[in-house]
């Protein structure tokens, strides 16, 4: 059972969690990895690409968003195995799903800054 922390303690521990959670995914998912590089580069190109704040908070938003979805795949997969290892078919069915979250994550990234890339070029 957990201790009741309420409180600034409590964002504390909620804060040293996440982190470690950035560390673990960092350390055992390749693709949490890759996506991050390639966030870490786009990211300083959005306020190229971007001309106002909604277009600066659609890029980034579409680099969280993909990231989101990553840690939530990895999280779903990590427990999935955690409960059995052996072939099964929901087991299977549940990896899919969540990675098709992340499949959607990276077609709208690639939608919004095309869109964007090609605003920023052909229309202003």
């Amino acid at each position: 059972m957990k201790a009741n922390i309420k409180g600034l303690p409590r964002l504390k521990n909620a804060w040293g969690y996440s982190i470690n959670g950035f560390k673990k995914a960092w350390q055992h998912e390749e693709a949490f990895r890759i996506e991050s590089v390639i966030c870490f580069i786009l990211l300083p190109l959005s306020f190229f690409i971007g001309q106002n704040l909604i277009d600066y908070i659609i890029l980034i938003g579409s680099l969280a968003l993909l990231l989101i979805t990553e840690l939530f795949n990895s999280a779903i997969e990590t427990l999935t195995d955690r409960v059995g290892k052996e072939q099964n078919e929901l087991s299977g069915r549940t990896k899919d799903i969540a990675s098709s979250t992340v499949f959607i994550a990276i077609f709208f990234l690639i939608f919004v800054w095309i869109a964007l890339i090609y605003k920023r070029l052909f229309i202003n």
